[in-house]
């Protein structure tokens, strides 16, 4: 059977569909699965060994208010390859029009997706075969393990989720020469987020590095990709211990370095997502999104959010001009950490 998955981005995103590929290959352990991505997305899938073909694409051009006639030839373009595998099913979990286009011109014989209710752009199952309804308020992994079982009639986990994350020397290379600069007592700090809205105050994550320091005894790790190094520099500048260092490791450095963390702290973002993969003690500080979609679904990981204020209900804004959301005091997010790290001992 040969498989095509449509998941193009973001890379928390991908890393939420993996434990659907874990249990795709479990199940079908002959299929041949061929994994479609935006080629900025594509880093955490090379060298998969669950994944027999990796299609890199590049959707840019596909721009919004596009009419699907004029999203069809462009996709065209970069699909041929796509074409030659003869795909018997594809699975749509992005739900978008292009990502609908894509499995379209790939000539799957069959096209599963999710539901009106459950996709992003609801009209892009026109392009699917069959849909399927997925409960309000499911875990965005779970929605993902729900399709894969539905449609390839499959059993799915409902729990101790599996993330195929394959990495080399090097990348347990990087994360040896972070540790050997902090020693093994070490936490992870992001400051970053995709959106604004989802930032906690950068300066919070100084004066947060310098309790774990001195009631914790860790020393503070903060990560962030090389276009983000001013948050990281005003973490620093609001520190005054001394025990934080600033890094930006690569993806899978990253994901090694948090498999040996004690504790991670940071948003609704792609470190952490693959922070929960590593399963890392995770403290989770959410705004405009929801952690029962997003945030980890292992019992014992924590988040901070306000829930006295009635805003968040269906946010997602990437900007806004009250933004109160992620108005939490440090005091707040360092009784999380002290209370996950005893869970975790």
């Amino acid at each position: 059977m040969k498989i095509l998955i449509v998941k193009l981005s973001s890379i928390g995103d991908i890393v939420h569909t993996l434990p659907a590929l874990a249990a795709i290959r479990h199940a079908l352990p002959n299929a041949e699965i061929t994994w479609a991505a935006e080629k900025r997305a594509t880093e955490i899938l090379r060298g998969n060994e669950f994944l027999d073909n990796l299609i890199e694409v590049d959707t840019r051009s596909l721009r919004k208010g596009k009419i699907i006639g004029e999203i069809l030839p462009e996709v065209a373009k970069q699909l041929g390859e796509l074409r030659k595998f003869k795909f018997d099913a594809a699975l749509d979990f992005q739900g978008l029009w292009k990502s609908a286009a894509i499995a379209k011109l790939a000539k799957a014989k069959k096209i599963y997706g999710f539901a009106k209710s459950n996709l992003r752009e609801p009209s892009s199952r026109l392009l699917l075969t069959k849909t399927f309804e997925i409960p309000p308020n499911t875990h965005i992994i779970r929605k993902n393990l729900m399709l894969a079982e539905k449609a390839l009639k499959i059993l799915a986990p409902t729990d101790n989720f599996e993330f195929p994350i394959f990495t080399d020397e090097n990348h347990k290379a990087e994360a040896e020469k972070i540790i050997s600069e902090t020693g093994e007592n070490f936490a992870i700090l992001n400051p970053a987020g995709g959106w604004v809205t989802k930032l906690w105050h950068a300066e919070k994550f100084g004066e947060l590095a310098d309790k774990l320091w001195e009631e914790k005894g860790l020393f503070s790790v903060i990560t962030t990709a090389p276009n983000e190094k001013k948050l990281a520099e005003k973490v620093l500048a609001n520190n005054k211990s001394g025990k934080i260092l600033a890094t930006q490791p690569s993806l899978k450095g990253f994901y090694e370095l948090a498999k040996r963390a004690k504790i991670y702290v940071g948003g609704d973002t792609a470190p952490t997502h693959l922070a929960v993969a590593a399963n890392a003690p995770i403290v989770g500080i959410f705004g405009p999104t929801e952690w029962w979609r997003n945030g980890s679904p292992n019992a014992d990981d924590l988040c901070v959010e306000r829930n006295d204020i009635g805003c968040r209900v269906n946010c997602h804004r990437r900007t806004c001009n009250r933004w109160i959301c992620m108005d939490i005091k440090v005091l707040t997010v360092f009784d999380a950490v002290r209370a996950r790290l005893e869970n975790s001992a």
